[in-house]
């Protein structure tokens, strides 16, 4: 059966397929610590699972809603960037996704026509260029010169005429680096001087360490918030992965355009998601400290464990998210393997450690190590690490 040359050329999400060997591992039996998957190890809160288990039995996740979302939902969504960060949105502003992914998706769809371009900054979140070709456009990456942040400098340098959005992750999905107020004001100028629009991944703005301060792209100045759209999410703040709760700030005419995406794709959000959601947002946020003083304990407990690794390179501490992107290309030929990749499945097969390689980020000298899991299975993850790098070194 003949597949379209538009599926032909998208490559499977590196995180989710290590994911299901690792899985698949355990199933047989296998003591394997997964440091892949990108969730929270938490269970959803109990306010918020009661909240849906109301709305079932009020009768309210029976039926279709409006394909972005129920009003009460986006209503608490604009309440909450108002909170949290003094810019006031309305709700034909607002588009509920299943995910944050989708609204990625969607947004790709509804922006690109053929061959405009995206720049994507490395490292990128394994999803972003694979979308971007699904709706016909051109990823470009951007490596930074220095560290693993872009400047204006490096997009300058990859701009062309047929550049349409910019992709700016903060923290950053592998890295857990912060971009800056500074840092991020220049890319917004520099966007707003060329009419770039840009794409601003806040799923982990929540969750920063150490007395970092996350800044988003909206809190800048009028004419950057104006060519700008916030995509976020309830997934990894809330620990609701499975709930699949995404959504979209952007101008009300892109909206409109998503929505009707949307209706014909996956008519809308389940309807008992929503609810959750809702309740997420507005009842006690308590809970949402805990989890993030839990991962801050875990990065500072296992940071130093980790960069004492034989070959081992992390010359920046994470800032926010729940990873670990260090470089192991000195590990690597340390220990006599051909590549990257070869070293990640031998620590799988022999350690039972599970990490994702970094050329699926677009950086391949590097591993990205997830720490949203207890603190004892990391302990012993880098100690099986330990072993396995001695005994091949």
């Amino acid at each position: 059966m003949k597949i379209s040359k538009r599926v032909m050329q998208i490559q499977p999400s590196a995180t989710l397929e290590l994911s299901a060997k690792a899985k698949q591992m355990k199933s047989e039996g296998i003591d394997v610590i997964n440091l892949g998957v990108g969730e929270p190890d938490f269970n959803t809160p109990k306010n918020i699972k009661a909240a849906a288990i109301k709305a079932i039995e009020e009768g309210k996740s029976d039926f279709y809603t409006p394909a972005t979302g129920i009003n009460e939902l986006k209503q608490a969504i604009c309440a909450r960037i108002a909170a949290d960060f003094g810019v006031n949105y309305e709700q034909n502003q607002v588009a509920v996704t299943v995910g944050g992914k989708f609204s990625l998706y969607v947004l790709a769809q509804t922006l690109l026509d053929e061959d405009d371009e995206v720049l994507i900054p490395l490292p990128y979140w394994v999803s972003y260029g694979e979308q971007v070709k699904l709706a016909g456009g051109v990823p470009v990456f951007v490596k930074p010169k220095n560290g693993l942040k872009v400047t204006v400098t490096e997009l300058e340098g990859a701009r062309t005429a047929k550049s349409r959005i910019v992709i700016i992750n903060s923290p950053q999905n592998p890295s857990g680096l912060i971009y800056t107020r500074s840092e991020l004001e220049a890319i917004g100028n520099w966007a707003v001087e060329h009419d770039i629009v840009i794409i601003t991944d806040d799923m982990y703005g929540k969750l920063v360490y150490n007395g970092e301060h996350f800044v988003s792209l909206i809190e800048l100045s009028d004419e950057i918030r104006k060519q700008t759209i916030l995509v976020s999410g309830l997934s990894k703040a809330y620990s609701m992965t499975g709930w699949r709760i995404g959504y979209t700030v952007a101008p009300a005419e892109v909206i409109k355009k998503m929505g009707a995406l949307i209706g014909h794709a996956t008519s809308n959000l389940a309807a008992v998601s929503q609810y959750a959601a809702l309740e997420a947002l507005t009842g006690p946020q308590e809970v949402v400290e805990e989890m993030r003083i839990a991962f801050e304990e875990r990065l500072n407990k296992v940071y130093p464990e980790l960069t004492a690794l034989p070959g081992i390179k992390l010359e920046n501490k994470p800032q926010g998210a729940f990873y670990l992107f260090p470089n192991v290309k000195e590990t690597v030929k340390l220990t006599g393997f051909a590549s990257t990749d070869e070293f990640v499945a031998a620590l799988l097969d022999d350690a039972h450690v599970a990490v994702v390689v970094g050329s699926a980020f677009g950086l391949p000298d590097h591993i990205r190590m997830s720490y949203a899991t207890d603190l004892a299975s990391l302990e012993e993850a880098i100690k099986r690490m330990k072993i396995f790098i001695e005994k091949h070194m």
